[in-house]
C-alpha cells in the first residue's frame, strides 16, 4: 500500500506581516470610513460653501465700487485680490477640518507674503497711492495739475503710475507714490478762476486816464465774467512807474486764451494812447 507524505512549510515572515496588517485594515475599515469620511465630507462642504461666500463678497465689493464710479482696472484688481485672500482662508479651514495641523502652513504663508512684500515694496507703495488717488479723486482725467514738480493735463490715472501730457506734448509717467507724497495743484478743480495782470506805466501818466482805459479793456472782453465784477487797482507808485493790478474772473477752461487776448488789447491801447512808447 502506497502512502504520500506532505512536508509542512513555515509561512515567510513578510507574508505573515502583510496578512496581519491587511486583516487589521479590514477590521478597522468601517471605523475609518465613518470617522474620516465624515471629516472629508465636512472639509468638502466647507470648501464649497466658503468658495461661494468668497465669490459673493467679491462680487458685492465690485458692485459697490462700480456704483462709486471707481476705475474699472482697480475694481477688477481689488475684486480678484479679495477673492484670493478669502479663498486661502477657506482652504486652510478645510485642511484643518481634516485634522491637519495648519499652524506651520499659516506661518509659511505669512513668511511668503512678507518676502513678496519686501521685494515689491516700491510697487506696493505706488499701488496704495494709486488706490488713494482713484478713491479720493484729487484730480481726474482731463484736469490740468501741478504735482511732483511737473505741470500738464492728466491723460490717465493707473494703479501704479499717472500719465501727464505737457503743453509741448511730452508724455510724463509719474509714480503714484511720488505724486501722492507731493502737494498737488489742480487748476481745473473749480469752474472759474481769476486772471491777475500787473501793468506798469510811466510815473508821468495820468492815473485816472490809465485806470479808465484798463477798466474799459476788461469790460470789452465778453468772456470776462460780470459776477464778480472785474477790478483795476492801483498797486504801487514811485518816481519811475505806476503799477496797476487787473483782476478778472473767467471760466477755468478759457483762462489761457482770455489772458492772452487781454495782454494784446492792453499793449495795443497803451501804445495807441502813447502811454507806452
Amino acid at each position: 500500500m502506497c502512502t504520500t507524505q506532505f512536508k509542512e512549510y513555515d509561512m515567510p515572515d513578510s507574508t505573515a506581516v502583510f496578512l496581519s496588517a491587511w486583516g487589521s485594515i479590514v477590521d478597522k475599515a468601517p471605523h475609518y470610513m465613518i470617522t474620516y469620511g465624515a471629516k472629508l465630507l465636512a472639509a468638502i462642504l466647507i470648501y464649497i460653501i466658503g468658495k461661494w461666500v468668497a465669490r459673493m463678497v467679491s462680487n458685492l465689493l465690485r458692485r459697490m465700487m462700480n456704483h462709486g464710479k471707481v476705475d474699472a482696472s482697480l475694481v477688477s484688481f481689488i475684486g480678484n485680490l479679495v477673492y484670493a485672500i478669502l479663498l486661502v482662508f477657506v482652504i486652510v479651514a478645510a485642511i484643518s477640518k481634516l485634522g491637519v495641523q495648519t499652524t506651520s502652513f499659516i506661518a509659511l504663508i505669512g513668511a511668503a507674503g512678507l518676502a513678496v512684500g519686501m521685494a515689491l515694496q516700491g510697487s506696493l507703495s505706488n499701488f496704495a497711492a494709486g488706490v488713494m488717488l482713484i478713491l479720493f479723486k484729487p484730480f481726474k482725467v482731463g484736469d490740468t495739475i501741478t504735482g511732483a514738480g511737473m505741470t500738464g493735463k492728466v491723460h490717465d490715472i493707473g494703479i501704479f503710475h499717472t500719465i501727464i501730457l505737457t503743453s509741448d506734448n511730452r508724455k510724463l509717467i509719474i509714480p503714484n507714490a511720488k505724486l501722492s507724497a507731493d502737494s498737488i495743484t489742480n487748476f481745473s478743480a473749480m469752474p472759474t478762476r481769476r486772471i491777475e495782470l500787473s501793468i506798469a506805466v510811466p510815473a508821468t501818466s495820468d492815473i485816472i486816464v490809465v485806470r479808465d482805459l484798463l477798466t474799459g479793456i476788461l469790460g470789452s472782453e465778453e468772456r470776462v465774467l460780470k459776477d464778480p465784477a472785474p477790478v483795476v487797482n492801483l498797486n504801487d507808485a514811485n518816481a519811475v512807474t505806476i503799477t496797476f493790478g487787473l483782476y478778472a474772473h473767467v471760466k477755468s477752461t478759457e483762462l489761457g486764451s482770455i489772458q492772452s487776448a487781454l495782454v494784446e488789447k492792453i499793449k495795443t491801447n497803451l501804445t495807441a494812447k502813447e502811454i507806452w512808447k
